[in-house]
């Protein structure tokens, strides 16, 4: 199965919107538990997850920071109001775009936060722009990460500081080998990973230099059971809008990745020289 392009991306989360918020909240990404005792809600998890990346950060009042794949704008609504900053954000799913900007306008913060439909790949922004790029889960939905790295790099101001969380090959837990073509069977065309050092030979290429680096498998791993389970209860409410089919190869995905050892998850930050 191909990847789905940006286009399709785009009208998924347009399609599934209600969906994805019942099943993941207001952030849209993985959550983070300290371990299996943890009962932190995925609520609760959600913004650990953006606390533990935005914490490999140095953010400064008055820097401005763009968000790829912004969601309906949790992450940037957080980050904009504990460091006084301005964001824009960037998703190719129009109702997100749409909700992201009304939200921000109930919180009072549209002088500072502003999101637009715009595709990552082709960035509509002036070279060196922005102090901070930011990509929480969002670069395995690119046709080409390599190729958005490089956009980051151009747009990012000398001495700027791309933060990502994004998906992992890792060891099993139980000594299993890394294996790209499993996680791609199991994944169906959605997920295109890759190991560390394949990672990081490309942010280098891009004209970035690899900093911190933290490997979060085992803390966001919890995500895909709490999403199958959440899915499931919301059977009834998605078959009529995404049809029998679509609905268990997405559970059957959810499933397979919280039993796939080797799809990690890493937190990674890197600089543009000056």
């Amino acid at each position: 199965m191909t990847k789905p392009t940006p286009t399709e991306i785009g009208h998924g989360y347009d399609a599934f919107a209600d969906l994805l918020d019942q099943i993941w909240g207001e952030n849209l990404h993985h959550g983070y538990w300290d371990d299996t005792f943890d009962e932190t809600s995925l609520e609760d998890a959600t913004n650990r997850l953006t606390d533990k990346l935005s914490g490999l950060l140095t953010i400064e009042p008055g820097d401005r920071l763009l968000d790829l794949g912004c969601g309906i704008g949790e992450p940037a609504i957080k980050l904009a109001t504990a460091h006084d900053i301005e964001v824009v954000g960037v998703s190719i799913s129009e109702r997100q775009v749409q909700r992201a900007n009304d939200r921000v306008a109930s919180a009072g913060l549209a002088g500072r936060l502003s999101f637009q439909l715009a595709d990552a790949m082709e960035l509509p922004f002036p070279d060196e722009s922005f102090d901070i790029v930011w990509a929480l889960e969002s670069l395995h939905h690119m046709p080409d990460r390599w190729h958005v790295l490089r956009q980051v790099a151009r747009v990012l101001r000398p001495g700027g500081r791309v933060a990502i969380g994004d998906f992992l090959l890792v060891s099993g837990a139980d000594g299993q080998e890394p294996d790209a073509a499993r996680v791609r069977e199991v994944s169906k065309g959605v997920l295109s990973i890759v190991g560390i050092d394949e990672y990081l030979s490309n942010i280098r290429a891009a004209g970035l230099v690899p900093e911190a680096i933290e490997d979060v498998s085992k803390h966001t791993q919890p995500s895909w059971g709490k999403a199958a389970v959440r899915f499931e209860a919301l059977r009834d409410q998605a078959l009529p809008h995404i049809g029998a089919e679509q609905f268990e190869l997405t559970l059957s995905r959810f499933h397979g990745f919280s039993e796939e050892s080797t799809l990690g998850y890493v937190l990674l930050t890197a600089r543009k020289p000056v």
